[in-house]
């Protein structure tokens, strides 16, 4: 049985980390730190584990050593803190910004600061198991996945490995979930409400993890616009492509490239109300749904993809990550699907 604690269990990664790994047959969640909420039961900041879980959040400075501990920190608090992190646990899993890059320089381009702990950027993985499978199995340090990233990874991985992709722009609908629990201007209800607000037109901070996965030689430009939902995440990519294709060329890309994949879905239909990818139907789960059309002139391919925000883009993808460590079939504990309607 892993042992397994979570830094930082208050917030909407903690709970959903929480909440999963309390159905894991090989975990056993010990600890979970909140400074503001020490002292009381993990259904206080969570409410849908009211009789599921009997933890109590500890002080931070009261943390045990166990087998592994998983960093759900606001960016740059676990990386000032990664030494005392590793004295306790002989495997780390830090869900933040702080490991996702591989160097101090581009992790202070896009973050505005200079790294707290650079020398430890080249010993964490990226937790991307569709990317980094062999890497992750056994690994000690596994750095988490931006959830737009993400998306965006997934979506675009097939064609840029075919060496077809020649540039794309993306627009991504997010929601709130996905800043965090902490109350702020664009949260306040009269202001999320009915939104469709564009708050990162260009250079998103993710952009560095797209580029670390698909390449910096692609022109690639994403947007990110709030929208009036919890949690999920859309994407609409325009791909231009650099010979034309035919629909029968994609579908066998995509199919090729995640034929094995266990929690990459393939929706494209040619009819029906869900015939393309929707954050609501993955609501929950570990799943990333991509769908795609193509324009007649064979070169334009819009490719949409929907996950959870907090599942696959966070949550999920760690305990994915969690099983390689252990070597442990991957799928272990995220085996379910969403709730529909």
């Amino acid at each position: 049985m892993i042992r397994a604690g979570i830094v930082g269990g208050s917030g909407y990664t903690g709970g959903e980390l929480l909440r999963l790994l309390h159905f894991h047959p090989q975990v056993e969640v010990t600890q979970i730190t909140s400074r503001e909420q020490a002292g009381r039961y993990a259904h206080a900041a969570h409410p849908n584990l009211r009789g599921v879980s009997s933890l109590r959040f500890i002080h931070p400075d009261a943390l045990d050593e166990c087998d592994l501990l998983f960093l759900a920190l606001p960016h740059g608090t676990a990386a000032r803190n990664i030494e005392r992190y590793a004295g306790l646990a002989p495997k780390l899993l830090d869900l933040s910004a702080d490991f996702r890059l591989d160097c101090a320089a581009t992790y202070e381009k896009y973050y505005g600061e200079p790294h707290p702990a650079p020398r430890w950027l080249v010993r964490f993985v990226y937790g991307l198991p569709e990317v980094n499978r062999e890497s992750l199995v056994g690994a000690s340090y596994v750095s988490g996945v931006g959830c737009n990233a993400t998306a965006l990874n997934l979506a675009l991985l097939p064609l840029v490995q075919a060496g077809i992709l020649e540039r794309a722009a993306c627009e991504i609908k997010v929601g709130s979930s996905e800043g965090g629990n902490k109350s702020n201007l664009g949260s306040h209800h009269p202001i999320r409400s009915g939104a469709v607000r564009s708050y990162k037109a260009t250079g998103h901070r993710h952009l560095a993890e797209a580029q670390l996965v698909l390449g910096e030689d692609i022109p690639l430009h994403f947007s990110v616009t709030a929208i009036e939902m919890v949690r999920g995440i859309h994407l609409l990519a325009h791909c231009y492509l650099s010979e034309p294709k035919i629909e029968r060329n994609i579908w066998r890309l995509y199919r090729g490239r995640y034929r094995d994949e266990p929690f990459l879905r393939l929706v494209s239909g040619k009819a029906g109300l869900h015939r393309l990818p929707e954050p609501r139907v993955v609501a929950g789960t570990n799943y990333c749904d991509i769908g795609f059309e193509l324009d007649d002139d064979g070169t334009h391919l819009v490719v949409i993809a929907a996950l959870d925000n907090l599942g696959k883009g966070a949550a999920g993808s760690a305990v994915q990550a969690m099983n390689l460590m252990h070597e442990l079939d991957e799928t272990t504990g995220l085996e379910f699907p969403g709730f529909y309607p």
